[in-house]
């Protein structure tokens, strides 16, 4: 979708801001560029919808040279959306977010429509919020109507330089989580800047770590990134806590999962008590027929008297979905201070993770990365991962 071949900007005064710089973004793909500042990622991103004209190199939008299109007409194509919004004090959120429209000619029942429907998909009540004037609303509001000013004519790229920076940390979560589903559902691709290299590895399919000088140190996705920096600059930039920060981009795995002992919810304490024994377990997993997760049953509860395990069933806190990361499962057993998680996929019981389970799991997806092989070619023990 996009393409950057050798592309450099060098300014009058000998300043390199970017050298050589081979890039691609796969359509409907989020990928961003993380570094210090002035290392050259707002540049480059300013190169694309050519606020910023390269000095060598060739820049391609969909099969299109940049430099040979009118940038009047190729930005209109790309949505764009920067820090402090940018929105116009003097003008409602609907007038605002109809800025395009209104450039493109559109009548006035289509815009209104595209803008209430953008209003609705980015969270903010059009008959609430339409008729406001910018300094009406939050930080967290304000970004939110920028992000809508950017999609309404529902270009096929968009442009994000930290747009999220001026809002707080909590708020700043929350948005982001909302444009990762945003984009998914459009398909939109986008090229996003930040200076975070953890908002970087949280929302891109793809990282770029540019470091000073304008050169792009590493180009994978954010997994490999923390894993397997590609040298001690990046090593460096992503910091000694990266196996932390790894733990919120590896997926759990089915080979992760540890099976523990399983009774019916309609058993007999007897037979669960029974059924514990025989595994020698201290407690059994609760399900019904269907397979659901109904909760859990210690060894001891179980041998309190006769009666069905519905009786003494415990419910299940520290639980996270099957597509959650490390991160979230590491999360729930510190919250509950649990020795397990179970993984669910929607309400069937997968298995549990341990704090051992899911240490190996991440030893092994880095081992993985540093070798360039799949993880289940690793198996991990004591002395480390060594490839099967």
């Amino acid at each position: 979708m996009i393409r950057l071949d050798r592309v450099g900007k060098t300014y009058e005064d000998g300043t390199v801001a970017v050298q050589e710089l081979d890039l691609q973004v796969p359509r409907g793909s989020l990928v961003t560029l993380v570094g210090p500042s002035g290392c050259g990622k707002s540049t480059t991103l300013r190169m694309v919808n050519r606020l910023i004209e390269p000095t060598s190199g060739t820049i391609t939008l969909d099969g299109d040279d940049v430099t040979r299109v009118d940038p009047v007409a190729l930005r209109r194509r790309i949505g764009y959306v920067i820090q402090r919004v940018g929105l116009f004090p003097h003008q409602t959120v609907r007038t605002n977010v109809a800025t395009v429209a209104s450039l493109l000619g559109w009548d006035k029942r289509r815009t209104r429509n595209r803008v209430d429907e953008l209003l609705t998909v980015v969270g903010l009540e059009p008959e609430q919020y339409g008729d406001r004037y910018p300094h009406q609303l939050s930080g967290g509001q304000q970004q939110r109507v920028g992000v809508a000013r950017a999609l309404v004519a529902d270009p096929p790229v968009l442009l994000m330089d930290e747009p999220f920076g001026a809002v707080d940390p909590v708020v700043r979560v929350r948005l982001q989580d909302e444009f990762v589903a945003l984009q998914e559902r459009l398909g939109t691709t986008v090229l996003f800047v930040t200076h975070d290299i953890e908002e970087a590895v949280r929302l891109g399919d793809r990282v770029g770590v540019f470091e000073p000088g304008g050169r792009l140190a590493q180009y994978d996705t954010p997994a490999r990134v923390l894993g397997a920096p590609a040298d001690d600059f990046v090593a460096d930039f992503v910091g000694a806590d990266r196996g932390l920060r790894r733990l919120a981009v590896t997926a759990i795995d089915d080979s992760d999962l540890e099976h523990p002992p399983v009774v019916d919810v309609g058993d007999s304490l007897v037979d669960a008590q029974r059924t514990l024994e025989g595994a020698d377990a201290r407690w059994a997993v609760v399900l019904d027929a269907s397979g659901d997760l109904r909760g859990w049953v210690s060894r001891e509860r179980a041998s309190d008297g006769g009666g069905a395990v519905v009786d003494r069933t415990r419910r299940m806190e520290a639980w996270v979905p099957r597509d959650a990361p490390l991160k979230d499962a590491l999360a729930q057993m510190l919250q509950h201070d649990a020795g397990w998680v179970a993984v669910l996929d929607g309400s069937r019981f997968c298995g549990v993770l341990t704090p051992q389970t899911l240490h190996e799991a991440l030893r092994r997806s880095v081992g993985a990365d540093h070798q360039g092989v799949d993880p289940s070619a690793f198996r991990v023990d004591a002395a480390g991962p060594i490839r099967a």
